[in-house]
Order: C-alpha cells, then structure tokens, then sequence
C-alpha cells in the first residue's frame, strides 16, 4: 500500500547472478584465513604428524604379531619383546589422537575468526546496499542464504584440508611403504583401486549436485513463503487467508520433498558403486598377500599390516562421497553468499569524501532536481516515470518548510532523496552549502532526524527504540525524549515499563504508539535537520494538536522539512509548497497561498469543511 506522496520504485526481478568457479570461491576466502597463518602452519604441523603416527600403527602391528614367532624354549623373549611393542603400538594410537584433537585446538580459532570475518562484512555490506535492493530483497531465502554460506565456511575449511589434504598425505606415504617393502603390484593395485573410486565418485556427485541445489532452492523458497507469511500475520488474518497460506506453503515443502528424494535415491547409488570398488580392490590385495605367505615371501605380520593399511585407507575413502558432496555444497553456499557481498552499491561515497560541516544551523537547498526510479533489466539500468522534474527549493538554517500535495506528487521522495537513499539524474541537493553527493553518507543521515509516517520499531523493549535515536543514552534521557513526545504516561503505567516488549515491528503498540515512540527516538537523536513525514498522521485530534505543539516547540531553531497531508499542521511554516507530478505549483506562506485561491486555498476549503481529507 502506497503512502500518501509516497512514489515507491516499481519491483524488478533481479539479475540471475553468475556462479563462480569453486576456484575462485576457495582463492576469495584464503585471505580471511591467512590473518592466521601461523595456527594454519601449525594445524598443518600436527595433522602431518598424525598422519605419520597412523601410518606408524600397522607398521608397528606387523612387528608385533612377527615376534610372538618365538622359537620354543624363549619365554624371556615371549615376555620382554611384546610388552615393549604394545607400549609402542599404544603410544602411536594415541600420539596419532592427541595430534588430531590438538590440530582442532588451534584452528578452531582460524575457522571462527574466518567465519565471524565473513559473516560480519557481508551484514554490513547488506546494511551499506541502496534501497531498491532491500525493497526487492526476499527477506526469509537471503537470510538462509547466508547461515548456510557461515555453516559452509566451516565444512569447507575441515572436509578440504584435514580431509581430503590429509587422506592424500596417507595414501603418498601408504604407497610408498608397500612399493619398498614388498612388490610394485601392491601399489599399482592400491593406486588404481583409489583412482577409479575417486573418478566414479567425482562423476557421479557432480551429476546429482544439480538434485541437492535444487532441494537447497525449494528449501529457501519455502523458506521465504512462511517468513514472509508470518511478518504479515495481520493481514492474513484480516483475509482469512490461513488456508491459502498453508497450501503455498506445502506445495514449496511438496517440490522440496521430490527433490531430496532424488537427491537420496542418487546417494544410494554413489554408496553402492563406491563399496563395490573398495570390496574389490580390498580382496586383490589380501589374495596377493595371502599368496605372498603362502610361498613364503611374506610374513603373516606382513599380511596383517597389508590388512592394517588397507582398512586405514578406504575407511576415509568410504566417506569421499560425503565428503566430495559437502565440499561442493559448502562451495556453492560459499559463494551465494560472496555473491551477496559482490552486490553493487549504487549509492557510494565519491573518493576522499569528507564529513559534513558547518552544521550549527545549516541551510538546505535542492536545485533544479530532476529524478526518476530506474527499473533492471538483466543487468541493466533503464530510466523510469520522471517522479521530480526540476524542484527548485530552500530551507532557510533554522526555519521550516512544508511540502504538500496529492498522493504521489513526489513529496516522500524528496526526503528519500535527502537521507541519499539514491542519487538523482540531475540537479544537486546541498546541506550548509555542501553537495551531499560529494560528503560521506554516513555525515548526512547523522545530521538528519526523521519520524516517518509508518513506524516500524525493533521486536525489543520501548527503552530500546527510543534510545536507537541515539545508542548510549542514559535513563533519563530517554525518559526526557519520551515526555516531550507525550507517551511517557502511558510507558510508566504498564507492569514492565519501560521494559515492556513491542512485539515484532512493534505490533503490540497502536498506531498512535508507535508514531510517539518514533517521535521521541528523534527527539533523543537532536539532529540539526527534521524530517516530519506525516509524523502526527496517526494520532487523534487531542494528541495530534499537543504533539505538534511539541515538534513545533523542537523544531525552533532547526531546518525542517515538513511532509504533510493535514494542512491545518503546516500553517505556521516559513514557506509551504503545493506539489503536483513532481513539480511545484504552488509557494508561498498560508496567508498567500489561501489569498491566491488556487489548488492550496482549494485543499484548504476542502479540510475545512470534511476534517478526515
């Protein structure tokens, strides 16, 4: 619904964004690991020593079940060498754990750092987005979009390098021991049993990752139907629309079903393959080994280590489908979320922009502006209906100016266009003579207070919104903001408070509320600028009037903007422009506007005479 001179741009499908290669996903997140580099090198350190300490086991066992062929009538030997082998054997075994569990100690912090790293840029990236993204954002799939890219961070960093790194450092030191110690056959057979394993399992997990994206797509999306949903609970219950809800809800949950169970049936399948391959290599070795005792080339230690080494190898080879799988899948959640980050900013501060200054009692200026929303299509940007054409105003530092006009006139947007919310084709909007193109953002929204026709307040406490105006504030400032603005009354007779809950986008609050809060977060804020966008639109008459005695009290000696659709709460104004089509058509105090007897002495008799117009 569109608020009263409220111009909104229309929604446009975003561009479909362009999957990046799993290279370049892996190369964007080693700078955020390399702030650790040496836990890196050391995580690195332990993982190769407890590879050697594994590979060390079944060497070890070989010995062990060697000496226990004692020749008879040595019971020294019998008790002396295997006592010595086990407390060998048992040293590696947990060598080879404390070494594992170490190595998670000291990259646990890497992995959050690099998660927390990520996650942050990419909050603040969305906070530092235009408008128009947020207006055509899906809140509920973005929002899994990026607790799936986090989670991924994580998988990635362990499944890659202390997975599949280390699996690869066992089997280059397996090889090599069974190419030395015994025949060139029990490497080739070990070698080709791993290469085809890995190249049926890269083929066919490549070919159903397109079933598990496209389960994680129906997951977001039904993911963004019941958040979208539950945020207009309202509205759904004014239509008696649960039904209709429920049924968009379980078709998204229908296609999500069919899509895992392919994704499930086709895991089967890569397991089958897999366990075949393993069973088939795991039985040519032990029959060459067997056959290597039998002739007396080999030991049955020998034969035992073979067995030893060939269970080591294939039981973190059973998982690579596991593990080839979340690794691909952590790298497309990776990158969605990189992608978000990626998204341009079309309202960025120009190089070496410096703050606003001379704010004491700055005066506001918009020349010649002409304006118009840009609609995408693909990735490009194509001029929309002109909503400003060539507004030329100025709000003198410390008077007050107030714009009027139908709906869709353009008025919302002039203060859309002041906080920078877009940048304008033509023109240039200046603050105490500064073009706020040329100052960083972050300056102008400091200097500027709004309280805007539709409220939306945090689901926290009214102490909580009211002091966002201004983090930090102390209890009675808040509770000095809260008076001016009249809702302390109300605040103090709750049970809580000002501890009292708003409930989500503070729908626990009446309009009228909700429209006090906002006026004292502003009010606690003390910009030097004012925005008041139909800011007394929700009250009744009784508040209405002491609230604009109020802001009309606050706004003494501060440059304000006044948006309004009640005339009777602009009369006092240093100047009122009637808008029309984005443009001016009217200026002038209410005396002259009324004297001139054109569209504004026309609105006026019209409130007059119906108060609700």
């Amino acid at each position: 619904m569109r608020r009263h001179g409220d111009s909104s741009p229309p929604m446009s499908a975003a561009a479909e964004p362009k999957t990046r290669a799993d290279a370049a996903t892996l190369a964007r997140l080693l700078p955020y690991l390399w702030e650790y580099k040496w836990r890196v090198a050391a995580a690195i350190a332990l993982m190769l020593g407890a590879k050697m300490a594994n590979v060390g086991v079944p060497l070890l066992l070989k010995q062990l079940v060697d000496a226990m062929t004692i020749a008879p009538g040595a019971p020294a030997a019998l008790l002396v060498v295997p006592v010595g082998l086990l407390l060998a054997y048992g040293a590696l075994r947990f060598t080879n754990s404390l070494f594992t569990e170490l190595r998670e100690l000291v990259f646990a912090k890497a992995t959050q750092g690099a998660a927390r790293s990520i996650a942050l840029q990419t909050f603040q990236h969305l906070h530092a987005l235009s408008l128009r993204f947020h207006l055509e954002r899906q809140t509920g799939g973005m929002t899994r979009d990026i607790e799936r890219g986090v989670r991924g961070i994580e998988s990635l960093i362990s499944f890659s390098l202390f997975n599949v790194f280390a699996t690869l450092i066992e089997v280059v030191l397996v090889l090599s021991v069974l190419a030395v110690k015994f025949d060139a056959w029990f490497a080739w057979i070990t070698l080709a049993a791993m290469v085809l394993y890995i190249i049926y399992t890269v083929l066919v997990t490549e070919w159903r990752t397109k079933f598990r994206r496209e389960a994680n797509e129906f997951d977001s999306a039904a993911h963004t139907k019941a958040v979208d949903s539950l945020l207009n609970y309202e509205t759904v219950k004014y239509f008696n629309n649960e039904g209709f809800e429920a049924q968009r809800y379980d078709e998204s949950l229908e296609r999500l079903r069919r899509a895992r169970l392919k994704s499930q049936t086709t895991l089967s399948m890569l397991n089958t393959g897999q366990q075949l391959i393993i069973a088939v290599g795991l039985v040519a070795m032990l029959w060459r080994a067997t056959q290597g005792v039998v002739d007396g080339r080999m030991t049955l230690g020998d034969l035992v280590m073979v067995n030893a080494f060939m269970i080591q190898l294939y039981i973190p080879l059973n998982f690579l489908g596991v593990i080839y799988r979340e690794i691909k899948q952590s790298l497309t959640d990776l990158d969605k979320m990189f992608t978000l980050m990626d998204k341009e900013r079309e309202v960025a501060d120009a190089p070496g922009a410096q703050p606003l200054t001379g704010l004491s009692q700055p005066a506001v200026r918009f020349e010649d502006v002409h304006f118009s929303y840009e609609t995408r299509k693909g990735n490009d940007l194509s001029t929309g209906r002109p909503i400003l054409q060539g507004i030329s105003f100025e709000i003198p530092a410390g008077k007050t100016v107030a714009v009027v006009g139908p709906s869709g006139s353009g008025k919302s947007t002039l203060a859309r266009l002041l906080f920078r919310f877009y940048d304008i084709q033509q023109g240039r909007i200046t603050i105490a003579g500064q073009e706020i193109r040329s100052v960083t953002q972050a300056s102008v929204r400091q200097a500027i207070g709004i309280v805007p026709q539709d409220t939306v307040l945090f689901n926290d406490t009214v102490a909580y919104n009211i002091a966002y105006g201004r983090p930090g504030a102390t209890q009675e400032e808040i509770e000095s903001a809260a008076r001016a603005a009249r809702i302390h009354d109300f605040i103090a007779s709750t049970p809580k408070g000002y501890a009292t809950m708003v409930g989500e986008r503070g729908l626990k609050l009446s309009g009228g509320e909700k429209q006090r809060v906002a006026i004292a977060r502003t009010l606690l804020k003390n910009p030097p600028i004012l925005i008041f966008d139909e800011a007394t639109s929700a009250l009744d008459s009784a508040n209405e009037r002491a609230i604009q005695a109020e802001l009309q009290g606050v706004a003494q000696n501060k440059t304000t903007l006044v948006i309004a659709h009640r005339l009777s709460t602009v009369v006092d104004a240093h100047e009122i422009l009637v808008m029309d089509a984005g443009r001016i058509i009217e200026r002038g105090t209410h005396a002259q506007l009324l004297a001139q007897g054109g569209r504004y002495a026309s609105m006026w008799a019209l409130q007059q005479s119906d108060p609700s117009a």
